[in-house]
């Protein structure tokens, strides 16, 4: 199994951070909170990683728009606005445009930690001189899926919510991104990726970004440690003669980078190209600390 170019038994880990933001930034966390800009708007999250002392005045954090208060459950929870923003606002991260709102959760929409798989996404599609196709499971917002389109890939976008794809396409316009080619799917992943094995169709990128557990358009369960050994086997079989990349992101597991470097290398069987796996994560303006976001692991052919 080591064709894979660096696989090892103990890889070693890579924090990735996005550097090139203009309209976020994380301005401080503590006490089980972050102090984040989306744009023109400040707004505070509870972040349990957080456990020292903010590193700003606190008069920076009362001047917050508006913050989530969790309550009962996991996602339970509630906005105290002091200044409620718009409905909805635009931000932009290079070329891409798109909107954010505060939601029935502690989201917004974007998460920003991921713009460096944007940029690597593009990059992989450039490289090459060739119609590209690409597939993201689990789409949400479609961020990923802008950055394909634009670096010029035929995209597949699936996600089970109708809302997340509503919000999608919303972004694709306020990008100027219409006329690329973006085929939007309210899809259970599983169920989508099986019909595309028995169509035999094939792509040469795949994004995968599962919840921890979440359920599809018509009730199916899914639970990530169950069944994403099973749906990377099947992705596996989508790929092309010649695929670029696979990038997987994990948040909210009791897993690690370790794990997904693991899991994923597995199916890398003959493909040649490089692994990684790591972190990703936010830099603090006020005392430079990072805060980890997600897991990852990302293969490309170079």
């Amino acid at each position: 199994m080591a064709i894979v170019k660096n696989l090892q038994k103990t890889p070693p880990v890579r924090l990735l951070t996005s550097p090139d933001w203009t309209d976020y930034a994380l301005l401080d966390s503590g006490d089980g909170r972050k102090l984040e800009r989306f744009g023109s708007h400040v707004i505070i999250r509870p972040e349990v990683q957080a456990m020292w002392q903010p590193a700003a005045d606190s008069s920076e954090w009362a001047h917050a728009d508006a913050e989530f208060k969790p309550g009962p459950g996991e996602n339970g929870g509630s906005w105290v606005c002091r200044k409620e923003p718009p409905a909805r606002w635009g931000m932009h991260y290079r070329e891409l445009k798109f909107w954010v709102m505060l939601s029935g959760s502690r989201h917004l929409g974007v998460f920003p930690e991921q713009a460096t798989h944007w940029d690597w996404i593009s990059a992989c599609i450039q490289r090459v001189k060739r119609p590209v196709k690409v597939l993201n499971l689990f789409g949400y917002t479609a961020l990923a899926s802008l950055a394909a389109a634009a670096a010029g890939a035929h995209v597949t976008h699936v996600d089970a919510s109708k809302k997340a794809i509503t919000w999608g396409r919303d972004n694709q316009t306020l990008s100027g991104l219409e006329e690329r080619p973006i085929r939007w799917l309210v899809d259970d992943a599983f169920k989508f990726v099986a019909r595309e094995t028995r169509r035999a169709s094939h792509y040469d990128g795949l994004i995968l970004d599962p919840p921890k557990f979440g359920r599809g358009p018509k009730g199916e369960v899914w639970e990530f440690f169950k069944l994403m050994p099973d749906l990377l086997g099947a992705c596996r079989r989508l790929l092309s003669p010649k695929p670029l990349f696979i990038v997987l992101t994990a948040y909210a597991v009791t897993a690690s980078a370790v794990t997904l470097y693991h899991t994923l290398g597995e199916y890398l069987d003959g493909l040649g190209g490089v692994l990684e796996a790591g972190e990703l994560t936010t830099l603090e303006a006020s005392g430079g600390r990072q805060i980890s976001n997600a897991l990852y692991a990302r293969w490309s052919k170079e």
